[in-house]
């Protein structure tokens, strides 16, 4: 009789594949090594997940010292995470992302980046830290860690009580949720809306210029209408303009944008018309009962009156985030400048809000810095460099984006000198993807130098939500410098601009300055 012989088979998935090791280290405990070098996108693990009833735990489980390791799981109850999960320490430029996964009750580890031999694995905890970062203000990945125990998942969840940790700066200290007054807030806004202007003065109307026709017997209105329909001279951008002129002895029919048919549109030949003519006419809406007499000398206008702009209210841990990651920036750029390339970086951290966070299924954190010089490639701007991270990033835990990646050249994006770009935290499984996101949905691109009018479009077609800056480049930028691509006539998205003042909480411009002639 002859025994049968089974396939080798390595461990599964569940298990710890790659062989990581866990040592301790005085100052930090235990943590995750890798034994061997691991590529980006390798599953590490999938960790089971130990869940509590909230009665369960209020009676018995915050009394014992699983206290310190719980976090809440999205459905209210509390969890504790088990095997490696227990073990990752927490870092600002982490190598480890994780996901959780409802349907299994588990969290997916996979590093975000290259993991050479020796070094540690981290995940990022979260901007809510329960415990005090001795290495906040560290340069990102090259300081120690604090371990928590179990990798840090006890911060989830967790209310953020205390903006001052770590800084003495006035405009963050209190609690996180106390609110900053807008004169108080260490950057300006640029105003996006092209019609947030009411136009209450005769020069201050913006002008669109149209095909018109006169219309003598108003029988053949209707006529003409439907000829309008069935020809596609119907436009979006003339929807504020009634489509009729009325006065005393003929009609006047607005036919199409003059932007859109640079010669006249042909008429039908049987109604024996007159030639169309072109007719400047209001761009806008009305906002105001100014405004709207003032436009309806020039074309029947509608009235589309607004609530008055109001910023967006910010609070002290709002603004921590933000300040930090502007010093982020800064640090990033002077350290890429040391290795011989341009003093850009690009930064977008995890969204500050959780709902914003679960909008745009990605909590992680992610930078690049310019890479044209070290590269030889004048395409290889910290922009575009980062979306490409967030691309790929993207494709690596089976995020689906509802457009292809920003075809930034033929050749792959190379790794940046520096391993500056960073991925982390956990992306909430959701019981249904619907593919409606694009890269950017909901996130904040923080950056050294106002991008360029390239990166600002590339930023727009991601669906950035809102851009910060630290220098204008007046002569090259497309936020606000040379050009405002967000507030250009046409583009089907806008996104929020807003330029951190010079030397707010110490985030200063030395050391990083650019020629105003380069596109950053």
């Amino acid at each position: 009789m002859h025994s049968v012989r089974r396939p080798v088979r390595g461990p599964p998935d569940h298990l710890n594949s790659t062989g990581c090791r866990i040592a301790y280290s005085e100052g930090k405990g235990r943590g995750v090594y890798a034994s061997r070098d691991i590529s980006a996108g390798t599953l590490i693990e999938i960790s089971p997940v130990l869940l509590f009833t909230q009665n369960e735990y209020k009676e018995h489980g915050q009394f014992t010292v699983l206290d310190h390791y719980t976090f809440k799981w999205p459905d209210g109850r509390m969890a504790l995470a088990l095997g490696l999960g227990s073990l990752f320490n927490h870092s600002e430029s982490p190598n480890v992302s994780f996901q959780l996964d409802t349907d299994t009750e588990s969290i997916r580890y996979v590093t975000s980046r290259y993991v050479a031999a020796g070094q540690e694995l981290y995940i990022f905890y979260g901007h809510k830290l329960w415990f005090e970062d001795v290495d906040r203000l560290s340069v990102v990945g090259r300081g120690e860690e604090v371990d928590d125990g179990w990798g840090g998942l006890s911060g989830v969840g967790r209310d953020e009580t205390d903006a001052s940790e770590s800084s003495t700066w006035s405009v963050v200290d209190g609690k996180a949720g106390d609110g900053v007054h807008v004169d108080d807030l260490p950057f300006t806004r640029v105003r996006i809306a092209p019609d947030d202007d009411e136009e209450d003065k005769l020069d201050a109307i913006r002008l669109v210029d149209v095909w018109v026709m006169d219309i003598a017997d108003s029988r053949q209105i209707a006529t003409l209408l439907r000829w309008i329909r069935q020809n596609n001279l119907e436009d979006s951008s003339l929807s504020h303009l009634k489509r009729i002129r009325k006065s005393a002895n003929m009609s006047s029919l607005l036919l199409a944008p003059l932007s859109l048919f640079p010669e006249p549109p042909s008429l039908p030949d049987e109604m024996n018309l007159p030639a169309p003519y072109i007719v400047t006419v209001p761009r806008n809406a009305a906002l105001t009962q100014v405004s709207l007499k003032l436009k309806n000398t020039m074309w029947p206008t509608v009235y589309a009156p607004r609530k008055k702009w109001e910023p967006e209210p910010w609070s002290k841990g709002k603004v921590r985030w933000a300040w930090e990651a502007m010093q982020m920036v800064v640090r990033e750029a002077k350290l890429a400048k040391d290795k011989g390339d341009l003093p850009i970086v690009a930064y977008v951290p995890p969204a500050y809000d959780a709902d914003a966070q679960d909008l745009a299924q990605i909590h992680s954190a992610m930078s690049a810095h310019d890479t044209r010089q070290s590269a030889s490639h004048p395409l290889r701007h910290a922009v575009l460099n980062l979306i490409r991270i967030v691309a790929d990033y993207r494709a690596s835990v089976g995020a689906i984006s509802e457009t292809p990646p920003v075809d930034l050249s033929s050749d792959p994006v190379p790794s940046p000198p520096v391993p500056i770009s960073s991925v982390s935290s956990p992306e909430p499984a959701s019981s249904s993807r619907n593919g409606s996101h694009y890269l950017l949905t909901s996130l904040t691109l923080f950056t050294t130098h106002e991008p360029c009018i390239m990166c600002s479009m590339a930023l727009l077609h991601s669906r950035v939500k809102e851009v910060f800056y630290l220098i204008p480049m007046e002569k090259t930028g497309g936020c606000g410098g040379l050009a405002c691509v967000p507030r250009l006539d046409g583009v089907n998205h806008r996104f929020g601009i807003n330029v951190w003042k010079e030397a707010e909480g110490g985030v200063s411009s030395n050391g990083i300055e650019l020629d105003e002639a380069v596109d950053a």
